[in-house]
């Protein structure tokens, strides 16, 4: 790789979220840290003749937490995406930044599929004349990224990427690009995803990639497990507020970690089937970027879905990358798979693991697959301090994201 200057440091400032686990980022880090479950059965009578009846909803209604305008104009996956906004927002301390120095990037893999599915209902079932005149604005995948910036008065961008369930982790790293090019001075970036319906469970189970624990919801989701059948579906969100270190520290801001490096590679090769090439090329990258060595990172949050394939192909990626030695944590065993918005949430869990000294355990995480040589964090959360910390995330399409933090 070629030779490159010391890039400028950036700062984690604030976090949010909006979780199966918990209505914010600090109660569901606790749940994480308890080895909670989000993940149930699904009440709605349309869930009964579906195959898979499971998926890990969120722990609080968005209503809660928004006004009835809000709740109306916006679709649920901008509304877990403002939510989550709004207290990462509130953690940083509400910087007094430029509006053209301050950038959103909001990540989906799916976007506002709520809408596009009840406005075609009602189509439907009642005529053109009863769809609501909110409906484009509403399904649009950068809405959320739009509802964004509109609360915070961001002038910088409002950037969407759609990569699959790559897309938050993708943001991320576009706003550690945008401060890096001197964009911006702060960005707030993450995702959010909100497609627990009929379709989305019933096109993923047809694909065969769900969990059919019906009976057991919360043993469901099984990463490394050998006795691991597919992923759940979730939704949910996590933002972080990332700052230019300098700009940071002149307003006493505390950070959380710092946002070290990014890398991005593609497959160029099947649509859903992983890529251990892209994947290693990927970490590697991100440890270029962070000026880290393999030996430097002591944490990974892994991408870990609980699928059969998808998890040892991830473990001999890391294995190649990084080596055998960083402890591994999966959180997808609590919090089901929020697609386009996991990454940002597994990023929120290792900034938190670093300023904590503390990783959770892999839930469910009974008898680990003999394949896998990795430290696997089973039991109960470990706790030493963390230096170093690499997220993961990955996505059809053969998208490849690893973010690699570092402790505050």
């Amino acid at each position: 790789m070629p030779e490159r200057s010391t890039p400028d440091q950036i700062l984690v400032t604030g976090v949010g979220a909006t979780t199966p686990l918990g209505p914010d980022a600090t109660s569901t880090w606790e749940a994480m840290l308890a080895g909670h479950s989000g993940v149930t059965a699904v009440q709605h009578t349309w869930a009964q003749n579906l195959p898979v009846r499971i998926a890990a909803g969120l722990h609080t209604p968005p209503e809660q937490a928004l006004s009835r305008i809000e709740t109306r104009r916006l679709d649920r996956c901008a509304q877990i995406a403002l939510i989550s906004a709004r207290q990462a927002w509130a953690q940083a301390g509400r910087p007094d930044v430029d509006p053209e120095r301050l950038a959103v990037v909001i990540g989906t893999g799916i976007g506002g599929v709520t809408s596009l599915l009840t406005q075609e209902q009602k189509l439907r079932e009642k005529g053109p004349r009863a769809v609501s005149p909110l409906t484009v604005p509403m399904l649009m995948a950068n809405s959320p990224a739009a509802w964004v910036s509109m609360e915070l008065g961001a002038r910088g961008g409002a950037r969407t990427p759609v990569s699959a369930c790559s897309s938050s982790a993708e943001a991320i790293a576009m706003a550690i690009d945008l401060i890096r090019l001197n964009r911006a001075d702060v960005v707030v970036a993450g995702g959010a995803e909100a497609c627990v319906l009929p379709l989305p469970l019933a096109a993923f189970a047809q694909m065969t990639v769900l969990s059919k624990r019906n009976d057991d919801p919360a043993a469901a989701s099984r990463p490394f497990d050998i006795d691991r059948d597919g992923l759940v579906l979730g939704e949910g969100g996590a933002v972080l507020v990332l700052e230019r270190a300098d700009f940071a520290r002149a307003r006493g801001a505390q950070p959380l970690a710092t946002a070290a490096g990014a890398g991005i590679t593609s497959a160029a090769g099947h649509i859903t089937a992983s890529d251990v090439d892209g994947q290693i090329r990927a970490m590697r990258a991100a440890l270029h970027e962070a000026d880290l060595t393999p030996h430097d990172i002591d944490l990974v949050q892994a991408h870990a879905t609980a699928t059969p394939g998808g998890d040892l192909e991830e473990a001999a990626a890391i294995s190649e990358a990084i080596g055998t030695h960083p402890a591994i944590s999966a959180i997808k065993s609590m919090t089901g798979h929020l697609l386009g918005a996991s990454g940002a949430l597994a990023a929120l869990a290792a900034v938190h693991g670093l300023r904590d000294g503390a990783a959770p355990a892999i839930r469910n995480l009974q008898t680990p697959d003999p394949a896998t040589e990795l430290d696997l964090i089973t039991g109960e959360t470990r706790h030493t301090p963390f230096h170093a910390a690499l997220v993961n995330s990955f996505g059809f399409g053969g998208h490849n994201v690893s973010v690699a933090f570092t402790r505050a």
